[in-house]
């Protein structure tokens, strides 16, 4: 058992903080609140003149799958040699010893959505994973939680030597691959167990039956407005669930947006912007978005932005206008709910995982320093 005592916890299911102790046995939580009953052996934190956090969460990232360097060897995030490849899997590919899940521990973020990156119409399957671990299967939290699919200028830019010179053709694409895979699905169903009844096995087709049947959410890479109408447009006329991921021009049809009740992560903000798609990123938009009533995570896409500044790319939210209570949710709660764990993660409450942050002052402000960082109540970083 673990027990951290006296700190000012910020639970994220009410806006103001409690004093009090967090009370974690066998990797949950078992007790929020003042002067808790401390069974004896518990190994105790003295979190006094400290605040207290759930680990935070990041929507989306290619941590594990994008490493070190800049060679071909640490590059597994997207499968160049075909345009549509929904059968990948990030777990067949996230490397846990990568240095990333280290430095975002360190740093408080115990748990990401990660999977494949965006120059593909449909790149695979994202899964929700906690930071510290030798084994994926161990860290994952759930599997999968997304289908990749993006739009814009990365689908066009990687092929345009193989067939995808527009965001009319990656729209085609995506649109006929969702037919196919509809067909087969209904001629699954319609065969039953007669399998001389049954289409040919195709893992391509296979793979997007979870998405139809809404078992899990497109999750659609969109930075300009058009790109995002044409993602929602899509997953209306399919009867999708989806997620938005980057958002860049969100600020600028957040009215329109508002209306949507779809799920963002915006981001990466603390970069150049290196594409024509990305000329009106701004600080403004999460504040924007989450002022309209939209549900908004921020993102470092790491390894674009390195992990370990999710919290300050929240604080420069604030600093842009963002209300501070919404930028907490935007690396805590809100982004559990993205990936659809927060049964499991992004609020400290009774029953969910042991995932705790201890600091001396807000995550918000960049002088403030990780103290303890908690994962399923094994202290995996003390400062």
């Amino acid at each position: 058992m673990l027990c951290i005592k006296n700190g000012l916890i910020y639970t994220m299911t009410q806006k103001e903080p409690i004093k009090g102790d967090v009370l974690i046995e066998d990797g949950k939580i078992r007790g929020i609140g003042a002067n808790l009953e401390i069974p004896e052996g518990t190994e105790v934190i003295d979190a006094e003149g400290l605040e207290v956090y759930p680990g935070f969460v990041e929507a989306h990232c290619h941590t594990g799958l994008d490493g070190y360097g800049i060679g071909y060897e640490g590059r597994d995030y997207c499968e160049l040699n075909d345009l549509v490849t929904p059968q990948l899997r990030a777990i067949d590919g996230i490397n846990p010893f990568d240095p990333c899940f280290r430095h975002a521990r360190e740093a408080g973020v115990t748990c990401i959505g990660t999977g494949p990156g965006s120059a593909d119409v449909l790149g695979g399957t994202f899964a929700a994973v906690k930071t510290a671990g030798k084994r994926i299967d161990k860290m994952v939290v759930k599997y999968p939680v997304a289908m990749k699919c993006a739009f814009g200028e990365n689908p066009k830019n990687c092929y345009q030597d193989k067939g995808d010179t527009s965001r009319m053709t990656t729209a085609a694409l995506l649109r006929n691959e969702l037919f196919k895979a509809k067909a087969y699905m209904e001629k699954k169903e319609a065969a039953g167990d007669d399998v001389q009844k049954q289409p040919e096995f195709n893992l391509k087709l296979e793979s997007l039956i979870p998405v139809l049947k809404k078992e899990i959410p497109l999750k659609a890479h969109a930075h300009q407005a058009n790109d995002i109408f044409t993602a929602l447009r899509i997953a209306k006329e399919f009867g999708l669930d989806i997620t938005l991921e980057h958002v860049t021009e969100g600020h600028m049809i957040a009215d329109e947006l508002a209306g949507e009740h779809v799920p963002m992560a915006v981001g990466p903000t603390l970069t150049h912007a290196t594409k024509f798609e990305l000329q009106n990123k701004s600080w403004t938009t999460p504040g924007v978005l989450a002022s309209m009533g939209c549900q908004v995570s921020i993102i470092t896409d790491a390894p674009v932005i390195p992990q370990e500044y999710l919290p300050l790319c929240a604080g420069l939210a604030v600093k842009a206008g963002m209300d501070e209570f919404d930028a907490l949710k935007a690396i805590t709660i809100n982004p559990a709910k993205h990936l659809g764990v927060e049964d499991r993660v992004g609020s400290l409450e009774v029953g969910k995982d042991g995932d705790v942050v201890v600091m001396s002052g807000s995550p918000l402000k960049v002088e403030s320093l990780v103290k303890w960082v908690v994962i399923d109540g094994v202290v995996v970083y003390n400062n």
